[in-house]
């Protein structure tokens, strides 16, 4: 038993000797081993208020991440290779709340959801707890709190603003069922593919779009302080954790994801 475990281990051992040598000679030469190595998205400390307009001069001031996109081929429908293909990141914190900057390449806007029609959307996804998380959707034993930004949402609290503009600026207004929205983000709880789970509270995430020129600018905003520790995502300056980003494009009925 111990000459037949050695001399199987012996191939074993020259295989790892040879994977180490080659993995020497690429970090050598500058090629990284883990083609995500180095991504690291940096919430930036600032004083005072974040901003909550996607035009705000204040994201001028903040490096942002480009990050690729993948197609989304593990649930129907199945797009391996999507319409957007990459999401630009900027984040800021001033030790209470936490913001986000989502921007990315989408020549048709999609805001409003009717039959047969889709909405653009973009989603953060975190995990709950300490634990990581499968990053599309979570899985049954590890959830995770996903923020999900769509555009029709907007569209109706941005309708519903300028309702209200025009009232009380002629004092009338032409009527319109709009829906009401406490915000464009959507606050969900996820353990897999069609395991979404709304959570009861909403409002906590807020956002705010515009759509220019092609490209899509979208603001999410959280408190860091979590108020339901088993459904809330905790945000701690200073903190390493994963994040994951989908974006759905209306036109094209489909999203991309990464894992960060």
């Amino acid at each position: 038993m111990r000459t037949t475990t050695k001399m199987s281990s012996r191939p074993v051992l020259l295989l790892l000797f040879f994977i180490l040598v080659i993995a020497g000679v690429l970090v050598g030469v500058g090629v990284p081993l883990v083609s995500s190595e180095g991504m690291i998205i940096r919430a930036r400390l600032v004083e005072g208020d974040l901003p909550a307009e996607p035009d705000d001069m204040a994201w001028a001031k903040v490096s942002p991440m480009t990050l690729p996109l993948s197609g989304q081929v593990i649930t129907r429908p199945v797009w391996p290779e999507p319409s957007a293909r990459a999401l630009t990141v900027r984040s800021l914190h001033n030790g209470a709340e936490i913001a986000f900057l989502l921007e990315w390449q989408d020549n048709t806007k999609n805001d409003r959801l009717t039959p047969g029609t889709f909405r653009d959307g973009v989603a953060i996804g975190l995990p709950l707890g300490d634990a990581p998380s499968f990053f599309c959707m979570g899985q049954l034993d590890h959830y995770i709190n996903i923020w999900h930004w769509k555009a029709d949402w907007q569209s109706d609290i941005d309708r519903r603003a300028a309702k209200a503009s025009e009232k009380a600026r002629d004092g009338v207004r032409t009527f319109e069922v709009i829906p009401r929205r406490v915000s464009s983000v959507e606050d969900l709880i996820g353990g897999g593919f069609s395991t979404l789970t709304t959570k009861e509270k909403q409002g906590r995430v807020q956002g705010k779009a515009v759509w220019k020129d092609g490209v899509w600018h979208v603001v999410m905003r959280r408190t860091l302080v979590s108020e339901e520790q088993e459904n809330e995502a905790k945000l701690i300056p200073g903190r390493v954790q994963t994040v994951s980003f989908a974006v759905w494009n209306g036109e094209n009925k489909h999203f991309a994801r990464l894992l960060c």
